[in-house]
């Protein structure tokens, strides 16, 4: 059997007549950095406090690092940094990692060490003895992150941990995650930044209304279709047939009357096919005057999967 970091099965979570998690059903590999995508309102935070143990599941299975979540011996394998947090103003950076690590019951002669090596590696050491009151959001949340690596986690939920970064504290929390990853923690990764799921995670899923839709490969989601943009003089029968052959497919056909020659979108599998399209517009006797590939992003991705509509959340 697979020993998996998370594993749930037909995980629910209902409050009176509201359904806040219907379906959360996934698979979490050891050593994955693994995102967790939907609109607002669409139970990530719930589902997250349950693999938590903070809230207790309606109905299904759920199991982290192999243990019932909530459990005192999972939890001291956990770190957490949510994505709404509060710590105490009145202490320092280094005496708030204190508290946090006599909690998790690390000994003293280690805990000095490795505070001094997440404040250094979040660029936090000339602020160690500031007041947490003094510090701007941003450099709250790389705080909260160096709480959250503190035990040394196996396993690892970052609920939105760039939303209040700039592009220099984005680039040092992506660089984290990916040294995390080469140790073999797993990364549970919540965010609406998808250019950073597209950097970081190896898997997303996605969520929406509370049940998981579908799990992507980000690998695989770089290089599956391309969506190609084809202008040419015309599109008689025998180009659309040469086209279908070619196993590309029809995505639109601007029909604007007044514009010149023919433009229509194709998919195709892959940057291998490209070429083939070309024949087909010469071998029926057409011109070719603009062919112009892109990949689909995973934020087209996501509105394929999620949809369009506006959670009004």
């Amino acid at each position: 059997m697979v020993d998996f970091a998370i594993d749930t099965n037909n995980l629910q979570k209902t409050y009176g007549d509201k359904t806040a998690v219907a379906d959360l059903t996934i698979q979490v590999q050891r050593g994955e950095v693994f995102g967790f995508l939907g609109p607002n309102g669409a139970g990530k935070s719930t589902a997250v406090k349950m693999l938590l143990g903070l809230v207790i599941p309606s109905d299904g299975t759920a199991k982290v690092l192999g243990m019932s979540p909530g459990s005192a011996k999972a939890l001291r394998k956990i770190g957490f940094l949510p994505e709404h947090f509060r710590y105490h103003e009145w202490l320092h950076a280094d005496e708030l990692l204190e508290l946090h690590a006599e909690l998790y019951g690390i000994p003293k002669s280690v805990r000095r060490t490795r505070i001094a090596t997440l404040l250094e590696r979040l660029s936090l050491t000339e602020h160690a003895k500031r007041p947490l009151s003094g510090f701007s959001k941003g450099m709250l949340q790389r705080v909260g992150l160096a709480q959250a690596l503190l035990c040394a986690p196996e396993l690892v939920f970052l609920d939105e941990p760039t939303s209040a970064l700039d592009p220099f504290g984005r680039m040092l929390v992506r660089e984290v995650i990916h040294e995390l990853k080469a140790s073999g923690t797993t990364v549970f990764l919540n965010s609406h930044l998808l250019g950073e799921v597209e950097a970081t995670c190896d898997r997303a899923s996605f969520i929406k209304s509370g049940r998981v839709l579908q799990t992507v490969a980000i690998n695989e989601n770089e290089q599956q279709c391309v969506r190609l943009s084809v202008h040419t003089d015309t599109l008689s029968d025998g180009l659309h047939r040469k086209i279908i052959e070619s196993g590309a497919k029809f995505l639109s056909i601007d029909d604007k009357p007044g514009s010149y020659g023919k433009r229509f979108e194709l998919s195709v599998a892959d940057d291998a096919n490209i070429p083939a399209i070309a024949d087909a517009v010469v071998q029926s006797g057409g011109k070719l005057f603009g062919l112009t590939p892109h990949r689909i992003s995973l934020e087209e991705t996501f509105l394929n999967i999620i949809g369009h509509e506006d959670s009004g959340q």
